[in-house]
């Protein structure tokens, strides 16, 4: 449930936090099938392998660290002490993921291991963030949001879990777990590594579901709908499919509240988004089935659906299913026969119908061991000299006929 106190009223945040992408709140990753081929051209985004030969010093990423204090002599040391113990060293840097990309440091310490949030609670935090060169491109004296929901930057969600209540901690990422290759625009540019001074104020349980009202329900599940959008269009359909879960687990969860009939129907409207929007993020992952289902899942509450429609068709091609993809496409250009989107598809999957029948029938002939349909017929050349053409074997045997009717009739006259 991420929320930030700078989040414009037009409910468009783009906070570096929230990371929400600059879509108003009813939007889809693609609003109509018109648009699904513009939107939907995003490039799989590719995890390269691990390199750590590029990366700067530790020294020199973020803030500079302050060289360790001398050690004491011998006789400055506390009695407890063994003779041949250090100091302990300063707070070095954690290597979170282990791959040299995700790195956190403790500044101020909090007040133990236990006072750590745990998942699924909510969170604030006060943030800074700042481009390696120093660019502060925002800060958020109280940012709030559910840990491990992903509603906001991966660096943030990942690194707030190792927190204690009241640490202020640095952490430099590298910028696939911040904004990847799309940055974000004006402030951030592609591929840019973020310094974020994070400090953990407060963590407490989420809201429960079962006593939300409708208006908090629809509000909690159009924030997870932003935020999967935010990653459908960073092209990272599987965070994406993991929102929308999310969202559609709100909005199925149980209630002890009664809802309005309007609300009822906005929880309805924002379900069958979320539905059309897994579509479309599982059918970037060639995720068939599960895209026909959801599909199917937004049909039984909307048959006219054209979004809905249009994403089965495109599943059931696919799979190579043209018979049955065709008159699905065909109802869905009933709808709305001006789309362009829709007949440049229809006509793509009639051709390749055609085209498998072609192929189908030339197969059946060779089964049978039938000449194809464009080649020419053959006469026969090895035909034996003594065969007798079957009308003249007709004739002779009417004439045989005849003439011993004709005998018959004689002989019964004399």
């Amino acid at each position: 449930m991420a929320s930030s106190e700078e989040e414009a009223s037009t409910g468009c945040p783009v906070p570096v936090g929230t990371d929400t992408a600059p879509s108003c709140p009813d939007s889809d990753p693609d609003p109509a099938p018109a648009q699904s081929d513009s939107t939907e051209d995003f490039e799989v985004l590719e995890e390269d392998e691990d390199d750590l030969s590029e990366l700067p010093p530790l020294e020199d990423v973020g803030r500079a660290r302050a060289p360790p204090p001398p050690e004491p002599p011998e006789d400055s040391r506390c009695p407890e002490q063994d003779p041949g113990e250090t100091p302990e060293p300063p707070q070095e840097w954690l290597d979170v993921l282990g791959n040299g990309l995700l790195k956190k440091k403790t500044l101020v310490p909090g007040r133990g291991a236990e006072s750590r949030p745990r998942k699924g609670q909510e969170v604030t935090v006060r943030l800074r963030a700042a481009l390696e060169d120093g660019s502060v491109v925002e800060e958020d004296p109280g940012l709030t949001f559910t840990l491990g929901d992903c509603d906001v930057l991966q660096a943030l969600d990942l690194c707030v879990q190792l927190l204690e209540l009241g640490e202020t901690a640095l952490i430099v990422s590298d910028a696939k777990y911040c904004y990847g290759s799309h940055g974000r625009s004006p402030d951030i540019p592609p591929n840019a590594a973020l310094t974020l001074e994070v400090e953990l104020l407060e963590a407490r349980d989420g809201p429960d579901l079962e006593l939300l009202s409708g208006k908090e329900k629809v509000a909690l599940a159009n924030r997870k709908r932003e935020r999967g959008n935010f990653y459908y269009q960073q092209a990272d359909y599987v965070l994406a499919i993991n929102s929308y879960d999310i969202a559609l687990k709100v909005i199925g969860s149980s209630s002890k509240v009664d809802f309005s009939p309007d609300e009822e129907a906005e929880l309805l409207e924002v379900k069958v988004k979320c539905l059309n929007n897994l579509a479309a993020s599982q059918l970037k992952l060639d995720h068939y089935e599960a895209a026909l289902k959801s599909c199917n899942l937004v049909l039984e509450h909307q048959p006219g659906n054209i979004k809905a429609l249009f994403r089965k068709g495109k599943v059931l091609a696919q799979q190579g299913e043209y018979r049955d993809a065709i008159p699905i496409l065909k109802a869905a250009l009933k709808l709305e026969p001006s789309n362009k989107t829709i007949h440049a598809e229809l006509s793509k999957l009639v051709k390749k119908h055609a085209d498998q029948k072609t192929v189908e029938t030339e197969m059946y002939r060779k089964m049978l061991g039938n000449p194809s349909a464009g080649s020419a017929p053959v006469k026969c050349k090895d035909k034996l000299p003594w065969s007798i053409p079957w009308k003249w074997l007709f004739g002779a045997t009417a004439i045989a006929l005849g003439g011993v009717a004709l005998s018959v009739v004689i002989a019964a006259r004399n």
